[in-house]
């Protein structure tokens, strides 16, 4: 089968055709499920993250932190007044 490339380096083809295969399979109820779930685990992953580096952040201030993960600039400022260059270190 030539010309096909797995999507991570570390899968073989076969088992790649496997995932997607099942993907394909699945209901959007079910695909829908499985993103909200890697979703809420990323974001849980950055809240870490953000308690991490900012042990003393307010509940806000995370809120803010990881709001300017997923917002440019500009947008921090004219919606939260916040400044993510202003607050970095």
């Amino acid at each position: 089968m030539g010309g096909y490339k797995p999507q991570s380096r570390d899968t073989s083809e076969a088992i790649d055709r496997l995932q997607f295969e099942l993907f394909r399979k699945m209901s959007l109820a079910e695909r829908v499920a499985i993103f909200r779930g890697v979703n809420n685990a990323m974001h849980q992953l950055a809240r870490i993250g953000i308690n991490l580096r900012f042990p003393d952040a307010t509940p806000e201030e995370v809120f803010l932190r990881l709001a300017a993960t997923r917002l440019d600039r500009e947008t921090m400022i004219r919606v939260y007044d916040w400044d993510p260059e202003a607050h970095s270190q």
